[in-house]
């Protein structure tokens, strides 16, 4: 093995590869997986070098010695970008062991929850692409790919549809068939899946998948039991770029990782964990505790442990982000516990709670829904998005049912305010741009619509 490239002891060199081209990625960590090869930084842009570079396309040429984020552990071999639940990003640095012990727990678990009597103990397996690679778990199809020895599928489509779904994964070719999705994608296909009756073309590409990872978000259960009874092969992932991705499928910890749950926080540990963050020896010292030697991350996530009644083993239920939390009216609230509340009613799947400036409270939980799910027949032309209160509201059935049912979280968590969107923004990852969310709520608490 060939040893990788160093500029002094312990450490390798860190190139951009572009996000966008998933073949020049998996060149990128193919190299860095043999050992002659720098690490990889996926990114959404192009590097300034990509053109030049023959020998290894996408790579950046040197950077400036000085530029101490350009070295990293000789272990690590990934490093993905991410904001987190902050707008100062995060650049996580995966070593090989890490993301081979992901790859290795998560074919144990397909097989353990998805295998069938008499099948080959090693079948070939091979994925679909359809999240950035610039994202962990995009990225994770890349390696889980080269682990397997198969080359994935990729969807070329800009916008993700259920049609170009169906057909990119009428190319896959090997005994087993994998994918990671995000929940907005799945419902593009429940959607389309159900529109057929379940017996068309979309739904049987679908069913053809021997396990369906849905992550980045919490699933509501609706939608798992819609694709349940499609018979569609469905695993709750959770996780983070921190773990290597999901390192629990249904609430259960896969092979060697480890859960508890400290002051109401959900902290993880085992051979998943990435090495800490590039260049940010306070953040890593913050996001990771030892004790008794043993490693664990603190995910900033609330949870509780239940027992499920369809297995009778214990499973982890997250209740959403500790940090995501405001206070109205001197109360704390969990705008996670909230939205998670909001979407078990019917057609709110999709809904999002953020936080809205109130005068008399200070800030207030507002929900936002799409027209097509609230009132599909009400769109205005030429409005984007507009806001109602609880005083509109009053008489509308379906506001005090939602209001009545997330009083569970406490008086202050019943949304004060509605705003009905002509669509929600999505960040690359398919996840709620919340961000932008919170910024059209304070623009229509100001002014009541948002013109297109």
């Amino acid at each position: 093995m060939t040893a990788a490239p160093s500029d002094g002891a312990g450490l390798r060199r860190l190139v951009r590869v572009d996000a966008r081209d998933p073949d020049a990625v998996t060149a990128a960590l193919n190299r860095a997986l043999d050992g002659g090869g720098p690490a990889v930084l996926p990114t959404t842009g192009p590097s300034q070098s990509s053109r030049a570079s023959a020998a290894t396309p996408g790579l950046d040429a040197d950077r400036p010695d000085d530029d101490v984020l350009q070295r990293v552990p000789d272990d690590v071999v990934l490093v993905i970008e991410t904001s987190g639940s902050t707008a100062e990003p995060k650049r996580v640095m995966l070593a090989e062991s890490a993301l081979r012990a992901s790859a290795a727990a998560t074919y144990a678990r397909f097989d353990e929850l998805f295998g069938a009597p008499g099948q080959r103990a090693d079948p070939t397996r091979q994925w679909l692409l359809t999240l950035p690679a610039s994202y962990v778990a995009g990225a994770q199809v890349l390696m889980r790919s080269i682990i397997a020895g198969t080359e994935p599928v990729v969807l070329g489509d800009e916008h993700f549809t259920a049609e170009g779904f169906a057909r990119a994964a009428g190319e896959l070719t090997a005994e087993r068939r994998y994918v990671s999705l995000v929940p907005a994608q799945l419902v593009r296909l429940l959607d389309a899946a159900e529109a057929e009756l379940g017996a068309g073309p979309i739904a049987g590409a679908v069913a053809r998948f021997d396990a369906i990872l849905v992550g980045g978000q919490a699933l509501p259960p609706a939608l798992r039991s819609r694709a349940g009874e499609l018979g569609w092969n469905l695993a709750t992932s959770y996780g983070s770029s921190e773990t290597s991705g999901g390192s629990l499928y249904n609430g259960e910890p896969l092979d060697g990782v480890k859960v508890r749950i400290r002051d109401d926080e959900v902290q993880l540990a085992g051979p998943v964990l990435c090495a800490g963050y590039l260049g940010d020896p306070r953040r890593t010292a913050e996001a990771f505790v030892e004790d008794d030697g043993v490693r664990w991350y603190r995910t900033s996530d609330g949870g509780r442990f239940e027992i499920d009644e369809a297995t009778g083993r214990e499973r982890l239920v997250v209740t959403g982000r500790l940090d995501n939390v405001i206070v109205s009216g001197g109360e704390k609230v969990l705008l996670d516990r909230v939205e998670g509340i909001v979407r078990r009613l019917p057609g709110l799947e999709g809904a999002v709670v953020v936080a809205a400036p109130s005068e008399q409270w200070g800030q207030v939980p507002a929900l936002v829904v799409e027209t097509s799910a609230w009132a599909p027949d009400a769109s205005q032309p030429g409005v984007a998005a507009t806001l109602l209160d609880a005083r509109e509201l009053a008489a509308d059935e379906r506001w005090r049912s939602i209001r009545e049912a997330t009083a569970a979280a406490g008086r202050a968590a019943r949304p004060a305010l509605l705003v009905v969107a002509r669509s929600i923004p999505l960040l690359p990852s398919g996840k709620p741009d919340r961000r932008s969310l919170e910024d059209l709520v304070a623009r229509l608490a100001h002014g009541g619509a948002d013109e297109a």
